[in-house]
């Protein structure tokens, strides 16, 4: 069923030095890697701040503390063909387990099923151009953000 409405959603940005925590995705119809912070969908009576709590949770089993929220990026694009609208909330936030951060890759898990992969990849990667980081915008909020 295609999209009529904005989705709504909280993402999360994790620093390590110079890198962020990103997922990786693959979009067919582009033939192109792309790489997203992890987060999703805000469900109906939720707070942005417990999407987050709770798709980290589900996600990689991780709990979050100290979210600040940085803003908000509205993001229309196409993913493997099809056209959508975001409406995004972006927060950054702290892991309280500390191995997160000597962790180079996490196995991932989406609606209970589907496998991803998760990787701290330097900002300078995306900064340069060797693959997009989403949502469009996020680049510029960080670096207003000084992060």
């Amino acid at each position: 069923m295609k999209q009529t409405r904005p989705r709504s959603l909280a993402i999360c940005v994790f620093k390590n030095k110079d890198r962020i925590l990103v997922a990786e995705g693959y979009d067919s119809v582009k033939e192109q890697l792309f790489y997203r912070p992890l987060g999703g969908s805000i469900e109906f009576g939720e707070h942005s701040r417990s999407t987050i709590a709770r798709e980290l949770q589900e996600e990689i089993g991780a709990e979050v503390t100290e979210l600040r929220y940085l803003g908000t990026i509205e993001n229309i694009f196409t993913y493997n063909g099809e056209m959508g609208h975001e409406i995004v909330i972006v927060y950054a936030g702290r892991f309280t387990d500390s191995s997160f951060y000597e962790r180079e890759r996490i196995d991932a898990i989406e609606d209970d099923t589907i496998p991803f992969t998760v990787v701290w990849k330097p900002l300078t990667y995306f900064q340069q151009g060797y693959a997009p980081l989403y949502p469009d915008g996020l680049l510029e909020l960080l670096a207003n953000e000084g992060l």
